[in-house]
């Protein structure tokens, strides 16, 4: 495998950004013009003594906005841990560098737009979860790396990586179509990673959880739902658990994703917005293609039984678990117990021989596939840990986890991390299920690059909610008159007119006025909330 270089310093000068590699023996140097947009190769040589230098740890990519290209690197990193002898960081702090040395050409409505564009990318980037290796490839489960051929083995980390977990795939397009700058790119992958040295009975093994966050349906809760003409499910997360140990290597992976027909939920003004299924188009060619791929990847899948390759099994999670009932899951496991033991785990020995394949995977989701997926998902992993222990050796017969008092505070905690990981990477917020597990605008489409600047040049054309939307009169109006409308009707209730009678009609007429507007403004509830702007309309219909 071709490895990606590590970077060591970035120098900058008028014309030119020059980034060196510290590998040893490495004297190549990324040669990025200014001015043209140029990406080449030179040496260190012909790096000139006047430029400035800096640290970085790796280019995220670049990405073109109204004041011309931009490069995106990471500048701080923290380590993770070591997944096989490779090194795997975590990335916790990015510069967005403009090629233009000047912004003086551009309009006051123009600066305006480049500003809101800066800040939306910013805001992706201080989103927790971007995670790297230079040494290895982090967007395949073992079983896939397992079952390649060599012509793969040889491939870069970016030709090789899966682009459902390449979260900076559209930022490295140029490197990717220049074979000969594919070790200055770095894979960068969304998620959650989590690394651990464990001991059981005096024997010591690694245990790994990876969440994959999946790019190609990517937003936030409730304007990203169900899934898009290519069959990408909202908020796709594949997780993988591993084990190591003594050189034997086991993994067991799961998937969680948005209930793979076209629906939405569009917030308005009510507490929690009714989901809608569209009627416009074939739910069925969608889920088709949704399946299709999930069997190509995962092979059989525990879900709805429309094809031979499918089961379904639904469990009513408030229902069953009301009053903090969690012990009720176990009701869930014992139906699910025999599909699992069929579908097994991946284990590969110390001598590199596969000895099992997992042969399916069970494909979890509520309304959010958050808190309760990943809580049946924890459950599902360490049934399957159970397994793995046993069989290399480090539980003994008889032997539970759930016994293993240190380690057990380990795994619930990891598995809370990874629930809030994901929940704040989807909804903003953090699970509200972790009490169990541990102790018993949209910017994003912008930086994957899903809408090149050069599309916004007319605002006409645009298939996406503009940056800047004109406000409806009844934006002002309608709120100003229900806001007077109650206020007088409390005004006569307090200051009684001559007569009851006067004084019913005038509370009548104000009231009929406030609760009318109060109703229209219901009605017009979606156009009342703040939509996340650069949206595809098809995610949000």
């Amino acid at each position: 495998m071709q490895l990606t270089l590590r970077y060591k310093d970035l120098h900058i000068t008028p014309e030119k950004f020059y980034v060196e590699a510290c590998d040893v023996g490495a004297n190549d140097v990324l040669a990025i013009d200014r001015v043209s947009t140029e990406v080449t190769l030179t040496v260190k040589k012909d790096i000139p003594p006047s430029a400035v230098t800096r640290q970085i740890y790796g280019i995220l990519g670049t990405i073109r906005l109204v004041a011309g290209t931009y490069l995106i690197v990471i500048t701080k990193k923290r380590k993770v841990g070591e997944f096989f002898n490779h090194v795997v960081w975590k990335a916790t702090d990015f510069d967005i560098l403009s090629y233009k040395k000047t912004i003086l050409h551009l309009t006051d409505i123009q600066l305006q737009d480049n500003k809101i564009f800066l800040a939306m990318i910013s805001h992706v980037l201080s989103v927790d979860g971007f995670y790297f290796s230079t040494t290895y490839d982090l967007t395949h489960t073992l079983q896939r790396l397992a079952n390649t051929s060599p012509e793969f083995q040889e491939m870069s980390l970016l030709e090789r990586a899966d682009p459902r977990f390449v979260w900076n795939g559209h930022l490295l397009r140029e490197f990717a179509s220049q074979p000969e700058l594919h070790r200055f790119a770095i894979p960068v992958m969304h998620g959650f990673i989590v690394m651990h040295s464990c001991s059981i009975n005096g024997k010591y093994f690694d245990w790994i959880l990876i969440s994959r966050r999946s790019c190609f349906r990517a937003g936030v809760r409730y304007y990203v739902r169900g899934i898009d003409s290519e069959g990408h499910a909202a908020n796709f997360v594949e997780t993988e658990q591993i084990v190591h140990y003594n050189g034997s290597k086991a993994s067991f992976v799961q998937t969680r994703g948005s209930i793979p027909f076209f629906w939405s939920q569009r917030p308005n003004l009510k507490y929690k917005p009714k989901p809608q299924i569209s009627k416009t188009v074939n739910h069925m060619d969608g889920f088709q293609r949704h399946f299709d791929s999930q069997i190509i990847s995962y092979g059989k899948q525990m879900i709805v039984n429309l094809q031979e390759c499918f089961r379904y099994i639904a469990f009513d999670f408030h229902k069953e678990c009301s009053h903090m009932r969690w012990d009720r899951l176990q009701i869930l496991l014992d139906r699910l117990a025999e599909q699992q033991d069929e579908f097994g785990y991946f284990l590969v020995d110390s001598d590199g021989k596969v000895v099992t394949q997992q042969e399916g995977t069970f494909r979890s989701n509520c309304m959010d596939c958050l808190d309760r997926t990943n809580v049946i998902q924890s459950l599902l992993a360490r049934r399957s840990l159970q397994a793995q222990l046993q069989r290399l050796g480090v539980l003994h017969v008889g032997q539970r986890l759930e016994e293993q008092a240190e380690f057990e505070k380990l795994y619930k905690n990891a598995w809370a991390d990874n629930a809030n990981a994901c929940a704040k990477q989807y909804a903003g917020t953090g699970a509200l299920k972790t009490d169990f597990t541990r102790r018993g605008y949209n910017p994003i489409d912008k930086f994957l690059e899903k809408y090149p600047i050069k599309e916004f040049a007319r605002y006409s054309n645009m298939t996406v909610y503009p940056l800047h939307v004109q406000k409806d009169w009844k934006f002002l109006a309608l709120p100003i008159i229900m806001v007077v409308a109650f206020s007088m009707c409390i005004i006569c209730l307090l200051m009684a007119g001559d007569t009851w009678t006067e004084t019913l009609a005038y509370v009548m007429f104000w009231g009929s006025a406030s609760f009318g507007t109060l109703a229209i403004i219901l009605y017009n509830g979606k156009d009342f909330v703040d939509a996340p702007r650069l949206v595809q309309k098809e995610k949000m219909d």
